[in-house]
């Protein structure tokens, strides 16, 4: 007998035993049986009510656990936690970090989410929620010079504005992408931070659409939110062209006089 033929059914049997262990945990939450706090059924009773085996329900179990969803408690049982972004994130980046591209498609994800959040949040922000992201712009203005530090605090201007919709789905989503869209401010502003003019354009979009924010006018406030993104991908379309521009006129003067006639 072959060994895929040995050993195929048990990896099976724990995929599928693993799928019904997330398909009943996400059925409970969503039905609101399951909230946070909540104690799981003991493993023998919910193994038999599942049909599945106690070592599949424990892998299940440690997976949930992992991901934040579950706090398991040695003599005690399972129990369920709310939901760590920066668990999500960190598993969400695993996934992706393997995609060509990921970083540019992680902006377009967050332009779609921003641009809702932005919206709900003309109709929601409190006065503490505007201050938190007047207080981001500032320390944007603080640290020009360094982008690690102005790209946290881009990033956290941005985070006040989907935080600011009160919409606990954006939120959660946006909190998950956290880990990219950090690595791709601050590779942003590793490209820009030298170049006065650009940083003084990119912090004046940041001033007018808290401007909008603040007047609760959200037609305003997406409009220049978009057109904050779009100063994002005019320089990187800048930056393309510059770069192989510049590879361009490195070969030539590298060919042999002549070579190129």
């Amino acid at each position: 007998m072959a060994l895929g033929a040995v050993i195929r059914p048990n990896e099976d049997a724990l995929e599928n035993g693993t799928t019904k262990v997330f398909t009943f945990f996400r059925d409970k939450l969503l039905a609101g049986e399951l909230k946070a706090g909540d104690r799981l059924l003991g493993e023998r009773e919910l193994a038999l009510s599942l049909s599945v085996s106690r070592p599949v329900l424990r892998e299940a179990l440690r997976s949930l656990a992992i991901l934040g969803l579950l706090e398991i408690q040695r003599g005690r049982g399972a129990f369920v936690r709310s939901a760590d972004a920066s668990v999500l994130g960190q598993a969400l980046t695993l996934c992706l970090a393997s995609e060509p591209n990921i970083l540019d498609d992680v902006m377009q994800a967050r332009i779609a989410i921003e641009c809702q959040a932005i919206r709900v949040a003309c109709e929601r922000a409190t006065e503490q929620d505007l201050a938190g992201i007047a207080a981001a712009l500032d320390s944007l203005l603080r640290s020009l010079d360094s982008p690690e530090r102005s790209g946290e605090a881009d990033h956290s201007f941005h985070l006040g504005i989907v935080q600011a919709s009160r919409s606990a789905v954006l939120m959660k989503i946006y909190e998950a992408l956290g880990p990219l869209l950090r690595r791709s401010l601050i590779r942003r502003m590793q490209e820009t931070y030298r170049v006065p003019a650009i940083t003084a354009q990119v912090v004046e979009s940041h001033r007018t659409v808290l401007l909008a924010l603040a007047r609760r006018d959200p037609d305003k406030a997406e409009q220049h939110l978009r057109e904050h993104f779009a100063i994002g991908d005019e320089l990187r379309r800048s930056t393309f062209i510059s770069s192989h521009e510049r590879e361009a006129a490195t070969h030539e003067r590298q060919l042999p006089a002549g070579a190129n006639q």
